[in-house]
């Protein structure tokens, strides 16, 4: 690392250091294995015989967080709990599942709203919700029946139509959200409904009474169990669109949706002062009986501010920033759970552009980052271990394939994966022909033109800033010039407002996903999935997950054998690359009873209490 750059990054912040004490231009040991050979035409750089290494240890061995917490008194007679909403922007207000797209919308709507379903440790649907199921044994329909008394929180009850209604929403012609994915296109005749050729989805029908709907597919899918929507849209509460009375534009901008929302869940909606709070009040209908609580109050508190919440008892339960794990250590009002994530972070490389007219992904073969050698070179350049170990106290640790380790069975440890390389990185740019002509120190494409990346990051608590820089720096050390986008971060739904459009000015963004209870990833990399920010296609990839998707994959060893293949395709052309999976830290007041981040726990929200 050149002396002038160490001293520029040192002075952002002292966090830093401890990053620069650990860049000795030395490699990293056991932060992962060589990428071997793939049948895709590509020379790999030549390795001397002791480059080959054993699989990484389980970077997360020796943490040992409780799930639950320890306070089992019995809870008072209703009180209130206030929840923070850790983050640094104001939360949008489309509190819709159908219309969302930000995580911070999802925990708004996690105190109104639930799914049908009740899911198990596994993620997979059971019968304990406020709808049953069955299945046939072709595998291609499911029989979902509500049960008596789920009732939305005006009172009215909760029909088969209001779910049918969410389905008409995701396939209208109209819709530009981002959730017609494989799960809704796959309905049978969802696509004709989609492209307008029919104003009815053949492969659902609802009963007489309303209160049974059975859903037909096209082909049989694994999926059925952990990723079939189940979540329902109150048609007489938000307007009909499908007889005209509002249209999708007037529907996603409604009062209805963005102040005035109703679900069934255990809580219902009592005030919002948009993007700052969330009053909600027991919902004394629940179906499953009276909630705990009288009330909770959602509040959107700083990254800088919430451990001092938390020290006052302003805020009961809220995520801790996981670079703060230290400092929250020695609060002793509160304990501290943890789990490792359904999420990753990653770096996404612009490959095209999505075609509103096709609705899918287009992939452009003269794109900037067009050169998979490159976008593996950057991958091979980039620190994810030190940012791990250094900055979130272990907490965070180096990611592999674009399958979270939480899906154990689909999850590959045995790929080999890139680690931090810098002569490795460079060897494969030197192969692609991006060298330095001009002599200042950063290298040229392979026609002798500049090369310069603009980087789009989002803003948000210390770290934000010193990563940022930190990758850039790791790719100026191989010669590769990356500036922030305009010189800064960028706030939250900003930030997603330009990637998704695809704004010319960014060509490598760092993102992260929450990738739910399904482990397939066809709604994140399909051809025609709104949520591929990359716009990265190849029939490889739709040939692989179609395969995931697929039949055959009722056959789980089948199924994680195409798994394994894609995340191998994936890692060969890395449209994307991951850089850690995460534990998350929740911090809970020693007063919060029944209260778990387990997955399938039974104590869930309806159960919260407080014990003083």
């Amino acid at each position: 690392m050149a002396k002038k750059q160490f001293m520029l990054l040192a002075s952002l912040l002292l966090v830093l250091s401890v990053f620069l004490a650990a860049c000795t231009g030395k490699d990293k040991d056991n932060a992962g294995e060589e990428k071997p050979d793939k049948d895709t035409g590509k020379t790999e750089t030549p390795k001397d015989d002791d480059d080959e290494e054993e699989p990484a240890e389980d970077p997360n061995a020796g943490l040992d967080f409780p799930l639950t917490v320890t306070n089992t008194g019995t809870p008072i007679d209703g009180g209130e709990l206030n929840y923070a909403l850790v983050s640094d922007t104001p939360f949008e207000g489309t509190l819709s599942p159908v219309f969302y797209s930000g995580s911070p919308d999802n925990t708004v709507m996690s105190f109104f709203n639930e799914s049908l379903f009740a899911y198990d440790g596994d993620f997979l649907i059971t019968n304990d919700g406020a709808a049953t199921y069955e299945i046939s044994e072709d595998y291609k329909t499911i029989t979902i029946t509500i049960r008596d008394g789920v009732k939305w929180h005006d009172g009215e009850p909760v029909k088969a139509s209001d779910l049918l209604y969410s389905y008409q929403l995701l396939g209208h012609p109209d819709y530009t959200g981002t959730r017609y994915t494989f799960m809704i296109s796959n309905v049978d005749g969802m696509p004709a409904y989609h492209n307008g050729e029919t104003t009815e989805i053949s492969g659902i029908t609802v009963s007489d009474d309303d209160r049974t709907i059975s859903i037909t597919y096209t082909e049989a899918t694994p999926s059925l169990l952990s990723g079939i929507w189940g979540n329902a849209t109150p048609r007489h509460h938000v307007g009909d669109v499908m007889t005209g009375e509002v249209t999708m534009e007037q529907l996603v901008a409604s009062d209805k949706i963005r102040t005035n929302p109703i679900g069934f869940g255990p809580y219902k909606v009592s005030k919002i002062v948009p993007g700052e709070s969330v009053l909600y009040e027991r919902n004394d209908d629940y179906w499953r009986g009276k909630p705990q609580l009288d009330s909770i109050v959602l509040k959107v508190v700083s990254s800088a501010s919430i451990l001092e919440a938390l020290k006052k008892g302003d805020i009961d339960i809220a995520s801790i920033p996981v670079d703060q794990y230290l400092n929250a250590k020695e609060l002793d009002n509160i304990e501290l759970l943890a789990e490792v994530d359904l999420a990753y972070t990653y770096i996404g490389f612009k490959l095209g552009k999505w075609d509103a007219d096709k609705k899918e992904s287009i992939t452009d073969p003269n794109a900037k980052m067009a050169n998979k050698l490159v976008r593996q070179a950057m991958w091979w350049a980039m620190d994810n271990e030190t940012v791990g170990k250094e900055l979130y106290h272990g907490l965070r640790f180096p990611g592999t394939t674009l399958i979270v380790p939480v899906f154990a069975s689909f999850h590959d440890s045995s790929i080999p994966t890139p680690h931090y390389d810098p002569e490795k990185a460079k060897a494969l740019l030197d192969e692609a022909g991006y060298v330095d002509v001009d002599g200042d120190g950063f290298r040229e494409n392979d026609k002798g033109e500049k090369f310069e990346l603009n980087f789009a990051s989002m803003s948000g608590g210390e770290t934000a800033e010193p990563i940022a820089q930190w990758y850039i720096q790791n790719w100026a050390d191989v010669g590769i010039k990356v500036q922030l986008l305009e010189g800064r971060l960028h706030e939250f739904n900003s930030f997603y407002d330009r990637v998704e459009a695809d704004d010319p000015d960014i060509d490598i963004y760092q993102g992260a996903w929450g990738v739910g209870s399904d482990p397939n990833p066809s709604g994140l990399y399909g051809r025609t999935a709104a949520f591929n920010y990359t716009r990265y296609t190849s029939e490889k990839n739709d040939e692989l997950l179609a395969a995931i998707s697929g039949e055959k994959s009722l056959d789980t060893e089948y199924r994680a054998g195409k798994f394994k293949e894609w995340q191998e395709l994936m890692v060969d052309e890395v449209p994307v690359a991951p850089t850690v999976f995460r534990y998350y830290l929740m911090g809970v007041n020693k007063r919060v009873t029944n209260y778990s981040i387990e997955s399938g726990t039974d104590l869930r929200l309806w159960k919260w209490g407080v014990t003083e």
